[in-house]
């Protein structure tokens, strides 16, 4: 059902500072800063050639990052996304199975502007997953 590995999604404390530093040191393309406030986070992409990576950093007190960055200050992995075909497709089929999908189960729009839903990290061995439309 799953398609390919759209991104990992790391947590970050200072989203500059981290975009600079895939920038410098490891000569990464860094694209621009976006605010995603349907998701209360400000996002960064790192283009890879098989993959990227997503900086998240708070948009505000009531960001869910902000709670991940207050149990984990240094940052780290938060999520991984894959596509699949059609997300209300995948939605019912992971339904089906006891997966559960977090918030109402209706899709939101996300940073790539394509449906995308999350999965309950104890459903997937304590990883938070992201599901992309394709």
């Amino acid at each position: 059902m799953i398609g390919r590995l759209n991104h990992v999604a790391i947590a970050v404390p200072d989203l500059e500072a981290a975009a600079a530093r895939y920038r410098t040191t490891l000569g990464a393309t860094v694209g621009a800063p976006q605010d995603e406030p349907d998701h209360g986070v400000r996002v960064v992409f790192i283009d890879l050639p098989n993959t990227k990576i997503e900086l998240l950093h708070p948009l505000g007190e009531d960001s869910p990052i902000a709670g991940f960055l207050a149990k984990n200050p240094d940052g780290g992995v938060h999520h991984l996304c894959y596509e699949v075909e059609d997300i209300l497709v995948a939605r019912d089929q992971m339904q089906s199975m006891g997966a559960r999908v977090l918030g109402s189960g209706a899709p939101k729009t996300g940073a790539h502007g394509k449906p995308v839903l999350f999965l309950h990290p104890k459903d997937f061995n304590g990883c938070l997953i992201e599901l992309e439309e394709a």
